[in-house]
């Protein structure tokens, strides 16, 4: 497996306005921490980090002042709308370590359960699994070819290659075929015929007895 190599500079300076600058020059804010050092606060070249986890990567080599580090991608800030990349935290790691990450699932096939009227529903995007830091793949591909109408793909039916292992719950719901729901619409009351005369509305029902005058002193 070959791990890109991407160039890290110390970060000094702290705050919104630093960072702003930081970010028109095309650098990313990180911090990188782990394996009983200390927080080192970095800047990354924005286009290395952003193509790197378009491309489903996890794993990198910090060069940081000429020192090489292995790391792994652990959080990604993004901006209000998901779109621009605005902060990244990095872990060290070791290249013989088992790491807990999340991988993005990836339905492969049109299930047979299509063919009958049915729809598939991708229920969970991404899987968390624990293997060799060298091992994290991109995707996990199912194949959902085979899935029948109403039928019901969980984690616990995944087949998962080389050492990875599921950290996910084995219960929770993968991807479903099931048939549409169908919008029951409720019937618009009648309204009265234009031109026709409203029926007049009853304020009280009986005789109203006058309320007697004063009497005269």
């Amino acid at each position: 497996m070959e791990i890109p190599t991407i160039k890290a500079e110390p970060r000094k300076v702290a705050g919104s306005r630093a960072t702003a600058r930081l970010r028109n020059r095309g650098q990313l804010p990180a911090i990188v921490y782990g394996h009983k050092q200390d927080p080192e606060a970095v800047s990354l070249d924005y286009h290395a980090v952003d193509q790197h986890l378009q491309h489903g990567g996890h794993l990198v080599n910090l060069d940081l002042a000429g020192k090489v580090q292995p790391c792994l991608f652990k959080e990604a800030q993004y901006d209000h709308l998901g779109m621009q990349l605005l902060h990244i935290d990095l872990a060290r790691v070791d290249l013989t370590e088992r790491v807990k990450v999340h991988v993005p699932i990836e339905l492969r096939g049109t299930p047979k359960g299509v063919a009958e009227g049915g729809l598939l529903r991708h229920e969970l995007p991404e899987l968390e699994v624990e293997c060799l830091v060298t091992d994290i793949p991109e995707h996990i591909r199912v194949n959902v070819a085979e899935l029948a109408l109403h039928q019901v793909l969980y984690v616990k039916d995944l087949r998962l290659e080389g050492n990875l292992k599921a950290v996910t719950d084995p219960e929770t719901v993968v991807a479903t075929v099931r048939l549409p729901q169908v919008e029951v619409v409720a019937p618009v009351a009648a309204t009265p015929a234009e031109g026709a005369a409203a029926e007049p509305e009853v304020i009280a029902k009986g005789k109203i007895e006058e309320e007697p005058a004063p009497e005269e002193k």
